[in-house]
């Protein structure tokens, strides 16, 4: 648009054939539609609601590498709900999000006037908002579309699924019972000509005879049933797709109670967490909710021991054996190989051992032997999983989980947790997920307090 009004001044800067103003026009009527000319009036507003501020200088207004997870989720929001497009493409957008900001997600997709296309593994989103379901197939190579929400979709899916498996097995069991049937036919006409020789003399014609259109007969009746097998219309046995099976593995159960915080608070630069008293107990399964920015990932770190209160104490029991999968995956980090990465790890296992437990978790030759860092998050995550059915665990701290998984391994996830006896520290804003996982307690942090709902 800048180019096209210099033309306009100056007719030597123009480029091409096109006439600047006609250039100007279309360029004009893009940047209005997109919403650019009230952008700056709208942009404190948005950013306002959802909790963000834009203090500092230029270029901390530029940075993102200083957000935590959730506030960059936040920040990618804010630039959808400012956004005015025709079709818009989201790719995991809930990954991080908060509860509220989910709502406002949610909102947002279902007052769009043109078309949204999403990538999501958040159930309870997407029985929300999506109209249509595009399954991508990698077991059958195939794809499908499916008319109605997501629940309806998993519903038909399930038929689909039941009737190709019963049509192939009527094909199977029809085809093995021709298959038998020709045998049986084959073995009786052989039997008949071996008898027709052993009994008949060579001079007596008229037995031979009849012997042998016996035998014919018998090999008509086979002929005509390798017929029918070959006229039978072939039918493809459903493949199965590959699904993440895994346990959490136990160590000895630790002391009664596993961590205490009294009177604790902490303080993570300008924010504040406390004073809080709480108190984890052995085999409890608790789930922990919140706004992000709200202190979350504070309190597991003093939970864990891994902060020291600024005031308060905090305390962790004796044998206590944490299982860890925190946002970032921090464990797993870096430009080691992924086999030498997990294998310093989980140092009792051999190298073999080491392949066949990651193998089983989807993550084969081919990512084996590449760094790290060169993951992809979901292949991470994958890997993080592993790493707690490989070492032994009492006290499992689950930091948004499903970030990244696909749906059945969040699926086999939550059976997992189901016969897991151990201490349970589930952070979540997968709706579906807390509704899914047996939790004895409920802690909501906010505003930096901590409430038991």
């Amino acid at each position: 648009m800048d180019a096209a009004a210099a033309a306009l001044a100056d007719p030597s800067l123009s480029a091409g054939d096109a006439d600047p103003a006609d250039v100007y026009s279309a360029a004009l009527d893009r940047w209005l539609a997109s919403g650019a000319a009230d952008l700056d009036e709208r942009l404190p507003l948005v950013l306002g609601e959802l909790g963000l501020d834009l203090g500092g200088t230029p270029a901390d207004r530029a940075s993102m590498v200083s957000l935590s997870g959730g506030q960059a989720a936040r920040a990618g929001l804010a630039a959808l709900l400012l956004s005015r497009f025709d079709i818009v493409l989201l790719d995991e957008p809930t990954n991080d999000l908060d509860l509220d900001g989910l709502e406002r997600l949610e909102a947002f997709v279902r007052g769009l006037r043109g078309g949204v296309v999403l990538v999501s593994h958040d159930r309870e989103f997407l029985a929300r908002s999506v109209t249509r379901v595009l399954e991508l197939d990698l077991a059958q190579h195939s794809n499908r579309v499916f008319g109605g929400g997501y629940d309806a979709y998993l519903e038909e899916r399930e038929t689909v699924r039941r009737h190709a498996r019963e049509k192939y097995e009527e094909f199977a069991g029809k085809k093995a019972d021709l298959v038998a049937r020709a045998r049986t036919q084959r073995e009786w006409s052989s039997q008949g000509v071996r008898n027709a020789m052993r009994k008949s003399p060579d001079n007596d014609k008229i037995r031979r005879k009849a012997a042998t259109e016996s035998s014919e007969k018998q090999a008509q009746k086979v002929r005509q049933m390798e017929s029918r097998i070959a006229q039978l219309e072939e039918v493809e046995e459903p493949r199965k797709e590959w699904r993440l099976e895994f346990t959490i593995g136990a160590a000895p159960r630790s002391s009664t109670v596993v961590s205490t915080l009294s009177a604790a608070v902490l303080r993570q630069g300008a924010f504040t967490l406390g004073p809080v008293s709480l108190q984890v107990n052995a085999g409890e399964r608790i789930g922990i909710t919140g706004p992000n920015g709200a202190g979350k990932s504070t309190l597991l770190r003093a939970l864990l021991g891994r902060q020291e209160p600024d005031e308060g104490t905090a305390s962790i029991g004796a044998n206590v054996e944490i299982g860890e999968s925190d946002q970032a995956r921090s464990l797993l980090v870096g430009a080691r190989p992924l086999a030498a990465a997990f294998a310093e790890l989980v140092p009792s296992m051999e190298s073999g051992e080491v392949r066949t437990l990651l193998a089983k978790f989807g993550l084969k030759a081919d990512h084996v032997g590449r760094p790290v860092d060169e993951l992809s998050p979901g292949e991470r995550t994958r890997a993080a999983l592993a790493l707690l059915q490989g070492r032994g665990v009492n006290v499992l701290v689950l930091d948004e989980p499903t970030n990244h998984l696909d749906l059945p391994a969040i699926e086999q996830l939550e059976q997992a947790l189901e016969s897991y006896r151990g201490t349970l520290l589930l952070v979540t804003h997968d709706r579906r997920m807390l509704d899914a996982v047996e939790l004895d307690r409920h802690w909501r942090v906010e505003g930096g307090r901590v409430t038991e709902l």
